[in-house]
């Protein structure tokens, strides 16, 4: 058609050749077809957030091994914790990062289980236990996120985070800030199977300083009692007596039970 356009119309080229002028002005496109996927989550209370928060909160539940959600499910759970999200979408979401119900969430390397429930501490930063526990904030109608690590024979918390999620990379900033102050050669350090804790990240990072890392067996809460006692304690005192209408205030009641 091209060595004839110049002397017959397009339109004419095409009705003789039997073949419509959208085709011939069509351009193929790479990428997926349709509408773009949106990047980003709207909240019940105003605003957005990106998808992989979502995900991180989709993670944090299903670090609990006793939860098992579907995406029908899981987009109740989310709804309630104040996303406005379909199932269309979290089914999507949940199989872009593998955490559909009936996959298998599996951690490569090697784990050393706990081999005694109790702790028998005998000294200061001879055993540390760390857990990470939900705070809702009613205000924002979300949960946020309490990383603690405490000191089996004091009982003291050597470090505490407060944010919206926590990751692995959070994990070794607060074994770091212990390692400056304290040093961890030799400390015995225990927790649940979440996957902050088991990222080859935070592994390496506690297996560099020397530190002896510990993991609790499926379901078995009472072998990090400790700290789970702590939360308990947190809960019973604090977390079940006041409502937050905010991220700040939830935080600045939580602090005086920390020190």
């Amino acid at each position: 058609m091209n060595q004839y356009q110049d002397r017959i119309s397009r339109q004419k080229l095409c009705r003789w050749l039997g073949l419509a002028q959208s085709r011939f002005y069509y351009q193929s496109k790479s990428g997926r077809r349709g509408r773009q996927a949106s990047t980003h989550t709207p909240l019940a209370g105003g605003g957005r957030v990106t998808n992989q928060t979502v995900i991180d909160a989709v993670r944090q539940l299903l670090e609990d091994p006793l939860v098992c959600y579907g995406y029908q499910k899981m987009t109740d759970h989310l709804r309630e914790q104040g996303y406005r999200i379909n199932p269309k979408k979290v089914y999507r979401l949940l199989k872009e990062h593998n955490l559909l119900l009936g996959i298998t969430i599996r951690s490569t390397g090697p784990r050393k289980w706990v081999s005694h429930r109790k702790i028998d501490a005998q000294y200061p930063l001879e055993y540390l236990c760390h857990d990470i526990k939900y705070v809702w904030v009613k205000g924002e109608k979300r949960n946020y996120l309490l990383y603690s690590i405490l000191d089996v024979y004091s009982r003291k918390i050597l470090y505490s985070l407060f944010q919206k999620s926590i990751r692995k990379a959070d994990v070794v900033r607060a074994f770091l800030h212990i390692q400056r102050a304290y040093g961890l050669k030799g400390v015995k350090i225990r927790n649940d199977n979440g996957s902050q804790f088991v990222s080859h990240l935070v592994k390496r990072f506690l297996r560099d300083q020397q530190a002896e890392q510990e993991f609790t067996h499926v379901a078995t809460p009472e072998e990090n009692s400790y700290i789970e006692a702590y939360h308990s304690i947190l809960e019973r005192e604090l977390l079940i007596r006041y409502e937050f209408d905010s991220y700040y205030e939830s935080d600045g009641r939580r602090r005086p039970a920390c020190n």
